[in-house]
């Protein structure tokens, strides 16, 4: 199936490994030009080795601090000069520190709110006009089961990220009309970074897979096609969606 993402520009943030890197090699890999950004010089550069390897298209990369407005803007400012546009965006950062609520004050939230709200609405604002002008775009925002249902010691993503889909939601209803299409993908438990260390500070965590219909968890590579399928012209006619890329362990029915 030709997914028609050969001549299409696509930026996935925080993509120097994990969930982002998945996704960037997966888009890659259907022939789109791919931009990664993260903190790390050195993990960028191994990654852009990584997407380099799998045809001709060139990728990107750019240091960018995704909890930092200044940073964003200048990365912002050096893509669309490059670039002019991005057809394809997608949203991601790392999860913020697990504990209970009382583990954390107000300064704490207003971290999390920074790092996962912030971070995709700003990158959404810089984006969105390129898009509407042209009549097509693709948002997909990559948060976390958690969006839908609460993950016992994440307080933080927890109360964040229902917030990212009441965005992504409102934005599909605004800019429909432009053929932009906004979807949520939520993660359940992916052999990631993040999972590993989840597990070092809670081994209770590898318990997860009995809940789990599949039984196990998700390869990256599973995650990142879904991803792949909503950035592409065959996902035309789906926005406003939040889907739970999960093994089926989310209970809730919608």
């Amino acid at each position: 199936m030709d997914l028609g993402l050969k001549n299409k520009t696509a930026f996935v943030a925080a993509s120097s490994e994990g969930l982002g890197l998945s996704v960037a090699l997966a888009l890659a890999s259907e022939g789109a030009q791919v931009i990664i950004c993260a903190r790390n010089m050195e993990g960028l550069q191994e990654a852009k080795q990584q997407i380099d390897g799998l045809g001709p298209k060139q990728c990107s990369a750019f240091v960018c601090d995704l909890s930092n407005i200044a940073s964003l803007r200048s990365t912002c400012q050096a893509v669309l000069k490059e670039f002019k546009k991005i057809d394809i965006l997608v949203t991601n950062t790392g999860g913020p520190p697990s504990g209970s609520f009382e583990d954390f004050d107000l300064l704490d939230f207003q971290k999390a709110y920074d790092q996962l709200f912030a971070s995709a609405l700003f990158l959404i604002q810089q984006f969105l006009p390129g898009m509407k002008k042209q009549g097509f775009g693709r948002v997909i925002s990559i948060t976390s089961i958690a969006a839908k249902q609460p993950v016992k010691g994440l307080i933080l993503s927890n109360s964040i990220r229902s917030g990212i889909a009441g965005l992504m939601k409102s934005l599909a209803n605004e800019y429909g009309k432009y053929q932009i299409t906004f979807n949520n993908v939520m993660p359940g438990y992916t052999k990631t970074k993040r999972l590993a260390q989840l597990i070092d500070t809670n081994p209770d965590f590898l318990e997860k897979t009995k809940d789990i219909p599949l039984k196990r968890f998700a390869e990256p590579e599973e995650f990142a096609a879904v991803v792949t399928f909503l950035a592409s012209e065959k996902a035309s006619y789906l926005t406003g969606s939040s889907l739970a890329i999960d093994g089926g362990c989310t209970q809730t029915i919608f």
